[in-house]
C-alpha cells in the first residue's frame, strides 16, 4: 500500500473527510449548546377572533427551549394546534434571536350535531359558538361532503328568501333539508338517473306557480318521487 501512490492519495482524502465531518459536527454541537444566540421574542402573528394571548402562551409554556438554533420547532406548533379554535400554525425562526408564530383560526360555518363546529373547508373540530349557524348533521366522514351540497342547496334555494338552517344526511345517505321560514324538505338519496340537485331544482322551478299556498299550508314537501313532489304531514322518522 505504502507504495501505492492511488491508495495513499484515497486514503488521505477519506481521512480529510472524516476529519472535516467530525469537525462540523463538534462545531455543530457548540453552535446549539452556545449561550450566544439566546432566543429573546415570540411574534403571535394573524387575527385572532377565538383564541387569547393567554391561551397561546399556556400552551407554549416549556415547549420553547434552546438557542435560535436549537429550539425544536415542532413542539410548539404541536402543542398550539391543541387548541381548539386552532386550525393551522406555522412557526419559523427570524434571525437573529426571534421566533415567528403564525396562528390560522377556523372560520364556523355550521354546527355539527350536539358537539362540535364545521369550518368553511368542511372540516369538524371539537369548539363551542354562540353565533347562529345552521346546523348539520351525517356519518363520521361526511363533514366535507356534507358541506359541499349546503352550499350548492344554499344557491338554489336562494329563491324562497329564506335561510338553509339545517341539513341532516342519514345513515342511508339520504338528504333532508329545513328552512328558516319551517318547511322541511325530503330529498332522498342520490339515484343514477335522478341526483338530489336535480329534484331541488326542479322544485325550486316550479314552486312559486303551483306550490307556494300549498308549501305554507303543510310546510313539509317529499321530492323523492321520479315525476313528482308529495306534500304531507311530517312524518321524521322516515329516511
Amino acid at each position: 500500500m505504502w507504495d501505492n501512490p492511488r491508495l495513499l492519495n484515497a486514503a488521505a482524502g477519506a481521512l480529510t473527510a472524516l476529519s472535516l465531518l467530525v469537525f462540523a459536527f463538534a462545531a455543530m454541537q457548540l453552535l446549539l449548546r452556545s449561550p450566544l444566540f439566546p432566543l429573546r421574542e415570540v411574534e403571535l402573528r394573524g387575527t385572532l377572533a377565538h383564541t387569547t394571548g393567554a391561551q397561546v402562551e399556556q400552551a407554549m409554556r416549556g415547549r420553547v427551549d434552546g438557542n435560535f438554533f436549537a429550539v425544536d420547532l415542532a413542539q410548539p406548533r404541536a402543542a398550539l394546534e391543541q387548541l381548539p379554535w386552532v386550525r393551522r400554525v406555522q412557526v419559523r425562526r427570524i434571525w437573529p434571536d426571534r421566533l415567528e408564530v403564525t396562528l390560522e383560526e377556523h372560520a364556523p360555518l355550521a354546527r355539527w350535531g350536539d358537539a362540535g363546529l364545521v369550518n368553511v373547508q368542511g372540516e369538524r373540530f371539537a369548539a363551542r359558538s354562540d353565533a347562529a349557524l345552521p346546523l348539520f348533521a351525517g356519518p363520521t366522514g361526511s363533514e366535507a361532503e356534507v358541506t359541499r351540497r349546503y352550499r350548492r342547496f344554499v344557491e338554489l334555494l336562494a329563491p324562497f328568501g329564506a335561510p338553509l338552517e339545517a341539513l341532516i344526511l342519514s345513515p342511508r345517505h339520504a338528504w333532508q333539508a329545513r328552512l328558516g321560514d319551517g318547511l322541511t324538505i325530503v330529498l332522498g338519496r342520490d339515484k343514477p338517473n335522478d341526483s338530489v340537485d336535480s329534484r331541488l331544482e326542479r322544485f325550486v322551478a316550479v314552486h312559486s306557480q303551483t306550490l307556494a299556498r300549498m308549501q305554507r299550508e303543510h310546510g313539509y314537501v317529499d321530492l323523492r318521487y321520479p315525476n313528482g313532489f308529495a306534500l304531507r304531514v311530517p312524518d321524521l322518522k322516515g329516511g
